[in-house]
């Protein structure tokens, strides 16, 4: 009997993939057809995968063509799985010429041409042509724009700014420059905003009345009723109203999140997030109001509220501000009490501290380096070292394209899954007015 395997993600499977499975198929006597993980897609760079690894196992399925299918994990893979099943014969299509070479010490590699016109990526692109526009002044959005290339679908044509000379080349050269906002979304479908946060709400509040989807730098507003407001005005515009928070993003957060409510380290007791970056604090930036809350609040709030929630009993923030009106915090520091767990978090900026995480539980504990909102690696940690387990998850972009094509993925879909809960990004919103009201905060 001679063997065969080939590998692939099959999105959205046409007829060029089943050709190509035909082929493969008279190759020889048994077919081992490998479908690639969401994760393992993520990691080589794949965020516009649509189906779910289950949705492109039943349609391989389906085809009666594959003898076995198995599911690929991890890199290096393949070597294991020609030795594993005794194959003869590797194959894949010829855009791969010469890439899997090395195959060769082991079974013979078969490239085979593929059928022109027709591919996964074409159709995302079919499907999903977003036209997007940026908004802000901050050189943050040159990053943005140039993520967003990486993102299937998704065209940034314009930007609105008050600083023009802080952007890129290719962002400058959009087809659409200006600083009338209301211009900017006469040219687009969505926007993604990176105003000043007390901008936010306005800006996203006129974006939905348009019919536009946003894409909104967390916090989405600064009062909870603004934040009501909002998310009223998207369900009767029938667009999608997204926080930007790049960590929610994250596998390696999102894996640890799932590891610690699945009682790896028992029950949670106690989070602490600290984020903070030595920079010179301008006057200018002083102005631009945003500050250390605003600036970091988000982030640091993010995995005390998803493994903690928002029912606590009391909270307490401290901060030192730099200005006479107490608008710009250079340091801030909230203590969260719950029923039967504590919280902090410290943000800062102009002041400096390590930026990481920790989870503890009753079992062990969960140990981010710094900086812990970019993790691609975690530990969790034991009483015994020996039991010790370190977690790698690569992260391109810092979140932003993944970001991004959840985005987009949301609005092609016509429905709406977040990555941050509604309740957390509530919550966000009434921490930033209690921020704003000094409500129970000590002033040092």
């Amino acid at each position: 009997m001679t063997k065969v395997i080939t590998y692939g993600t099959y999105d959205l499977l046409h007829h060029g993939h089943i050709r190509l499975l035909e082929r493969a198929k008279a190759l020889g006597d048994h077919l081992i057809v490998g479908i690639t993980s969401d994760d393992f897609d993520k990691s080589r760079g794949k965020i516009n995968v649509q189906q779910s690894l289950m949705e492109r196992i039943e349609a391989v399925r389906a085809t009666g063509i594959a003898d076995e299918i198995i599911v690929e994990e991890y890199e290096g893979q393949k070597i294991d799985d020609i030795q594993k099943y005794g194959v003869d014969i590797f194959t894949v299509g010829s855009d791969w010429k010469g890439v899997f070479d090395y195959l060769n010490e082991y079974c013979k590699v078969v490239y085979l041409d593929r059928t022109k016109g027709i591919s996964s990526s074409d159709l995302r692109e079919k499907n999903r042509a977003l036209h997007l526009g940026i908004v802000g002044d901050s050189s943050f959005l040159n990053r943005v724009e140039n993520e967003s290339k990486f993102a299937n679908g998704i065209l940034v044509t314009g930007i609105c700014t008050a600083a023009p000379e802080k952007m890129s080349e290719s962002v400058q050269g959009l087809p659409v420059v200006t600083s009338d906002y209301h211009e900017l979304l006469e040219n687009c479908d969505a926007v993604y905003i990176h105003s000043k946060p007390e901008e936010h709400f306005e800006q996203a509040k006129m974006a939905l009345e348009m019919g536009k989807h946003v894409l909104c730098e967390s916090p989405l507003a600064m009062s909870v009723s603004e934040w009501e407001i909002l998310q009223d005005t998207a369900m009767r515009s029938g667009c999608v109203l997204m926080d930007a928070l790049r960590t929610a993003y994250a596998t390696a957060f999102n894996r640890l999140l799932l590891l610690v409510k699945g009682g790896k380290i028992g029950k949670v007791l106690s989070v602490d997030a600290t984020c903070t970056s030595l920079r010179a604090v301008k006057p200018d930036a002083i102005k631009n109001r945003w500050n250390s809350m605003t600036s970091w609040g988000p982030t640091a709030m993010l995995p005390i509220f998803d493994l903690l929630g928002v029912d606590f009993s009391s909270v307490q923030m401290v901060s030192h501000f730099l200005d006479e009106s107490k608008n710009f915090d250079a340091f801030s520091k909230i203590s969260f009490v719950y029923p039967e767990a504590v919280a902090s978090l410290k943000v800062g900026i102009g002041v400096k501290s390590e930026g990481e995480l920790i989870i503890s539980g009753t079992n062990g504990y969960v140990y981010v380096p710094a900086p812990w909102w970019k993790t691609d690696y975690f530990e969790i940690r034991y009483e015994n070292p020996a039991d010790n387990k370190r977690y790698f998850y690569q992260l391109d972009g810092e979140g932003i394209r993944i970001e991004l094509a959840a985005f987009a993925k949301n609005i092609a879909d016509d429905k709406f899954v977040p990555a941050i809960d509604k309740k957390v990004s509530r919550e966000i919103c009434s921490m930033m007015e209690k921020f704003c009201d000094r409500d129970n905060m000590i002033i040092i």
